[in-house]
């Protein structure tokens, strides 16, 4: 799903020239990225895997004609957040795309502490210290925009998804603050919170999903509702999924995603 020339020109005018895409190796910050590229902004693009990053960044200037700048990162430690913003502190960067995370599943408990620990890293430590950064270089600028990857499980508790679910409810809160906060002074807020998308998520949680959206599918719908709204739900089986669940009590909520997660763990959780 592509933008419209009106889109891509909106999104040249309001956050050019530069835009820092992290988790852009692969499934949804990967889209976004190209999508980016395809409407003419330069790309500052972040993820551990240098390789994967190499390549992305070859088909981007020969496809798109964009300036692309690699930076390989492990945002799960805090010299990771060090070499991002050392590498963009001489760039017009205008965007921010706070796209990189992982999750984990399955009884809290029986999980490792030093694998939720990187995941709380990477989930909220290093998103704060991102968007913390451009908050402050686009407010005194007055002009920018930040997209913030919450999810469908930020809404409420999610059993045998605690933490990751707790990960995603602190972005979708900060994304909601910083949209009322930041918007007098010219900047963009957007919570994205999609429901399970193919991107490779599942594989590393260890989750069977049966129905899930290609990062095609939300793509798109996420930059056409920056500078429009404070939170979108891309793609019809978000919106299904949240909109089903609006009117029930937090308590029933909490349960009802405790049958659909049980359903997407039961495999790991009989080992």
């Amino acid at each position: 799903m592509k933008l419209s020339t009106a889109e891509n020109q909106r999104l040249r005018t309001r956050y050019g020239s530069w835009a820092l895409v992290t988790g852009a190796s692969s499934g949804i910050g990967k889209e976004i990225a190209e999508r980016l590229a395809e409407a003419g902004l330069n790309l500052c693009i972040v993820a551990r895997r240098k390789t994967a990053l190499e390549e992305f960044a070859t088909l981007l200037r020969t496809n798109y004609r964009v300036e692309v700048l690699v930076i390989e990162a492990d945002l799960s430690e805090t010299s990771g957040n060090e070499t991002v913003l050392n590498a963009i502190q001489n760039l017009d960067v205008g965007l921010l795309v706070a796209s990189a995370g992982f999750g984990t599943s399955g009884f809290f408990a029986d999980n490792t502490l030093d694998e939720e620990q990187q995941m709380l890293a990477v989930n909220c430590a290093s998103l704060l210290a991102l968007t913390h950064h451009c908050s402050r270089v686009f407010k005194a600028r007055k002009k920018g925009g930040i997209i913030l990857l919450s999810s469908l499980v930020a809404f409420q508790g999610v059993p045998y998804s605690a933490h990751y679910a707790a990960t995603k409810a602190y972005v979708q809160s900060l994304a909601e603050a910083l949209y009322h906060e930041l918007k007098p002074f010219g900047v963009d807020v957007l919570a994205a919170a999609p429901g399970p998308v193919s991107s490779g998520f599942a594989d590393v949680a260890k989750m069977q999903m049966s129905m899930s959206l290609q990062p095609s599918d939300v793509g798109t719908p996420i930059l056409k509702a920056l500078g429009r709204t404070s939170t979108v739900l891309p793609g019809f089986l978000s919106k299904l999924l949240v909109y089903s669940l609006r009117t029930a009590p937090r308590p029933l909520k909490v349960r009802i995603m405790q049958l659909i997660m049980g359903g997407m763990t039961e495999h790991q959780r009989k080992n």
